[in-house]
């Protein structure tokens, strides 16, 4: 297999996979050149990718084809005097194009922005003049457009502005540019340690900071794609994430390509339905699928039983800890269990369900051997088994192909999360004496509460499990006797009706299902929960919400 340029991949148990992995770095290591042409030579008639989108349209790109179109697009920007180290945004939701820019891009050594298309004039601006971007590429959107020409206008830049479907005033037409490019293209040299791939953070509290990675990256997505999502070569792979999301990089690129797996892309432009997924999985014989835990939650209030999915023989989830509840209704109707993985924009995946394993529902699974993750108390030492910690890197000896070289130039941010000889996640689990890994919360999650350390996740398990709750969010509530206390926020499901009696059936489910002192004392009905662009729950934001609130008050 391809793969096995770059590591071993045939391992008999979790044991000598954690003992014997090791990924190769080739020297000057490049995506574009000793991956996709590579494919392209070796199997040049596979399809790299099928796309869709909800109108009806289709377009399906062998490797050999790819290739030639990321040649023209290395050209094609080329031309406009983008090279090694410039910076080039993409604001496209999952247009075919968005593969042949990243490619592209890889190959020149330019550095790839990808933005979630959403973005308001004030939040573009803040993104131009921090990656001073020198291009940027627009979905066909007008009020995109229009919002993109507002941020330049405000900033000076970026000038060199590519626009999809068409042509239009004040940006090229890309997809006439690429069809005119020239296809001759010779290597250009980059090196392991330039800027590849910048992510701006989900933003779940301040300005969103720029995760910046190097040429190795993707190369760490070995683990995310061959070991937990099983993905072998030939399969239909399907991670449900927009382009400006992290979970695109981890799930519908790299690992995958290294893979030689065929990628599944939707371009959805009006509102998501859930069951536009299982329309997917039916009719495109989907073979793996990863999502959110947000889409999983979904899923399973459909009507599954009108759905072949069958192709399936994998599912994956990631983005936020997974519940009881999920897991047990994806497994009674599929037949398949989810396989749990957890990482950041800033790694790839630390921890997973490995094949080997058995199933622990809920557990985050155990450490992938590449990153050697520590759980880390206040003391800084390695706490016991049992004990919470804060899930670190070693990185004294270096950092591993996958992990972050910081943000970008902000040395002073990079400083708060690489320290100590250790990159520090912010995230809090514990380890069984079976070596699972379980997740608490993140550090400014957990909730203290008259001496207690209480992790939202627990008690937003335990009310998913109460037919009454669709999402819960869990937060703290500053409390002049106990410090603080549990505060739920809770989207209820159809067919009931928020009640001062629900509230109480709720805290006494809990009191039930877990340790009673967790219960939440406060119950808040919503219609919805703030989420990032990557469905992640905004629990900064619903503090806010009740900081404000409290603040109004005491001045009334």
């Amino acid at each position: 297999m391809f793969i096995d340029r770059f590591c071993e991949t045939e391992y008999d148990s979790y044991e000598s996979f954690r003992d014997n992995f090791k990924i190769k770095v080739p020297e000057n290591f490049n995506f574009g050149y000793d991956v996709i042409d590579e494919l392209a030579v070796i199997r040049p008639e596979s399809l790299a990718f099928i796309w869709c989108n909800d109108r009806g349209d289709e377009k399906r790109v062998t490797f050999a084809q790819l290739k030639t179109l990321t040649d023209k697009c290395a050209n094609m920007l080329d031309a406009h005097g983008i090279g090694r180290g410039d910076i080039v945004m993409t604001l496209v939701r999952c247009a075919w194009q968005y593969w042949i820019i990243a490619i592209a891009a890889h190959k020149l050594g330019a550095v790839l922005l990808p933005a979630v298309y959403q973005l308001m004039t004030k939040d573009l601006v803040y993104r131009f003049q921090s990656s001073k971007a020198k291009a940027v590429v627009c979905a066909d959107i007008p009020e995109l457009r229009g919002h993109v020409l507002e941020a330049c206008e405000i900033c000076g830049g970026p000038d060199i502005r590519f626009g999809l479907g068409g042509s239009f005033d004040g940006f090229e037409d890309f997809d006439s540019e690429l069809e005119s490019a020239p296809e001759a293209f010779e290597r250009r040299h980059t090196e392991n340690d330039d800027p590849f791939l910048i992510f701006f953070t989900s933003g779940t509290a301040g300005n969103p900071k720029m995760v910046t990675h190097d040429f190795r990256y993707p190369l760490g997505h070995i683990l995310t794609a061959k070991f937990w999502q099983d993905i072998q070569p030939g399969d239909l792979h399907y991670t449900h994430a927009d382009t400006g999301w992290a979970k695109t990089s981890w799930g519908k690129i790299y690992g995958q390509w290294i893979c030689e797996a065929t990628l599944m892309l939707y371009d959805c432009s009006g509102r998501f339905h859930p069951t536009d997924i299982l329309e997917l999985v039916q009719k495109y014989r989907v073979n793996v699928l990863c999502g959110p835990a947000t889409v999983y939650r979904f899923l399973i209030k459909e009507d599954m039983s009108m759905y072949d999915l069958s192709s399936l023989r994998h599912c994956c989830i990631a983005g936020e800890p997974l519940n009881g509840e999920v897991y047990n209704k994806w497994k009674e109707y599929t037949g398949l269990e989810l396989r749990e993985g957890f990482g950041m924009s800033e790694t790839a995946v630390l921890a997973a369900n490995f094949p080997w394993m058995k199933v622990k529902p809920c557990s985050m699974g155990k450490p992938s051997p590449h990153f050697n993750i520590k759980l880390i108390g206040d003391d800084g030492a390695e706490v016991e088994r049992g004990d919470e910690g804060e899930i670190c890197i070693p990185v004294a000896n270096g950092s591993p192909a996958g992990l972050t070289v910081g943000y970008y130039k902000d040395p002073q941010k990079t400083e708060m999360i690489i320290h100590g000889g250790y990159f520090h996640t912010g995230d809090v689990a514990w380890m069984d004496e079976d070596g699972y890994l379980w997740f608490v919360g993140r550090s400014d999650d957990v909730i203290k509460s008259s001496g207690y350390r209480i992790g939202p996740f627990e008690v937003e398990s335990a009310l998913m499990t109460h037919p009454a709750v669709l999402e819960a969010a869990i937060t703290a509530m500053p409390d002049p006797d106990r410090g603080q206390i549990v505060k739920a926020y809770i989207v209820l499901a159809k067919g009931f009706t928020a009640s001062d009696a629900l509230k109480k059936e709720l805290q006494d489910h809990v009191k039930r299902t877990t340790a009673p002192y967790k219960y939440p004392r406060v119950i808040e009905f919503v219609s919805e929960l703030p989420k990032t662009a990557s469905d992640k729950i905004k629990r900064s934001a619903l503090r806010s919400r009740d900081a404000e609130k409290a603040n109004t008050q005491q001045n009334v």
